[in-house]
């Protein structure tokens, strides 16, 4: 409530004091992750509640993007990029011409304290989940009605042409093999392409997503 006051919390306490150098009466802007924020001012002795609220960086329209394991460092801009446009959930997959088959434990965590930290740079009113790695065969089957599949080489619609899907299924370096794209029919995802060029993997994320939100109302 307005007028609580509690300590900075020990997790941004270094960023607060040490990086963004602010003093007693500077104001800070705290989400809880789960859709609301605190307005607060700094006192000597923390933090002095001023308003609480929905945070208004979050977008209405939740789009998960089904992202397949890219090599080297390839999936962290998909996540810190992805999340500061408004990607709601990022699932990862590994299918036929992935380079990468796994990701351990420790950068599955990396890949979450990325997603938190943009979260906080862009005032997200939530932090995306990232889950662990599945198989393409499970993540089409965990997909729902409307998802989209991309795929260069689709003879059919873009993805502006289609209706704002709630999933997005995104390929590897390679792209997706001949039977992925019809096993994704079979499972009643549509196929969309993004235009004439092709795009690096963790490219068309963003694009992607930013096509999906810009016409949501959600982003620019």
């Amino acid at each position: 409530m307005a007028g609580d006051r509690f300590p900075v919390p020990p997790s941004i306490a270094h960023q607060v004091h040490r990086v963004l150098r602010l003093r007693d009466g500077d104001e800070i802007v705290l989400l809880d992750g789960a859709g609301e924020e605190a307005r607060c001012r700094l006192e000597s002795d923390g933090c002095a509640v001023e308003s609480r609220g929905p945070a208004g960086g979050e977008p209405r329209h939740r789009l998960t993007v089904w992202q397949a394991l890219l090599r080297g460092d390839h999936l962290e801009p998909v996540i810190a990029h992805g999340t500061e446009i408004g990607v709601a959930r990022f699932g990862l997959f590994v299918s036929e011409r992935c380079v990468a088959r796994d990701v351990s434990p420790r950068r599955l965590e990396r890949l979450r304290a990325i997603a938190r930290e943009a979260a906080e740079q862009s005032e997200r009113g939530m932090v995306p989940s990232v889950d662990p790695p599945i198989s393409l065969e499970d993540a089409l089957a965990a997909t729902t009605p409307g998802a989209i599949l991309l795929y260069e080489r689709s003879a059919g619609r873009r993805l502006s042409e289609l209706p704002p899907p709630p999933e997005l299924i995104i390929g590897p370096e390679g792209g997706f093999t001949t039977d992925e794209v019809a096993a994704a029919e079979r499972a009643g995802l549509s196929l969309a392409g993004l235009g004439p060029r092709i795009l690096r993997s963790e490219t068309v994320a963003l694009a992607a997503a930013a096509i999906i939100l810009s016409r949501t109302g959600d982003f620019a």
